[in-house]
């Protein structure tokens, strides 16, 4: 038995040099396309600052169409008057009796809870009425965006009057 042992070792590792020898089989390159490279924390930042501020903007104009589009179907929005989604707000948009005379935005923080899915809060101030009663001046405001598809959207909004 101990004979044919350094034979057998001998055997395995002729036949291994085969499998080695073997071609292998060429990539396609049009078989995969690249992958898209990632957003960077600033870049997000960035792309979601400017579509709260196209919100706000369309909130003081009454343009539902911003809020058709950026607006989850699932969305959820916390206000003074409670909780109402998507259809509802974007209704409501359109039918205010608001005046808004300015706004601005700032203190952007974004928190990233996974590649898709990121809190964006900020600061804002603003000047206007709604139904007859002041605004208030000032105002921290939280929202959620999920990207689906490839697309940001708001998921969740809520403000709160800053003191």
């Amino acid at each position: 038995m101990k004979k044919h042992l350094p034979f057998a070792a001998l055997l395995v590792f002729a036949f291994a040099t085969f499998c080695f020898a073997q071609p292998q089989p060429a990539a396609s390159p049009s078989a995969s396309p690249k992958p898209k490279p990632r957003m960077t924390k600033a870049q997000i930042l960035k792309k979601l600052s400017a579509n709260e501020n196209a919100l706000w903007n369309a909130w003081k104009n009454k343009d539902a169409k911003p809020f058709q589009m950026w607006l989850s179907a699932d969305t959820v929005m916390v206000g003074d008057s409670g909780v109402s989604g998507k259809a509802d707000t974007t209704k409501e948009i359109s039918t205010m009796q608001c005046d808004i005379k300015s706004f601005t935005l700032s203190d952007w923080k974004l928190t990233m809870l996974n590649p898709s899915t990121a809190v964006l809060t900020y600061k804002g101030m603003q000047d206007g009425s709604c139904g007859g009663t002041t605004l208030p001046a000032a105002v921290w405001a939280s929202s959620l965006w999920v990207n689906r598809g490839g697309k940001w959207l708001a998921a969740f909004h809520q403000e709160t009057t800053a003191k």
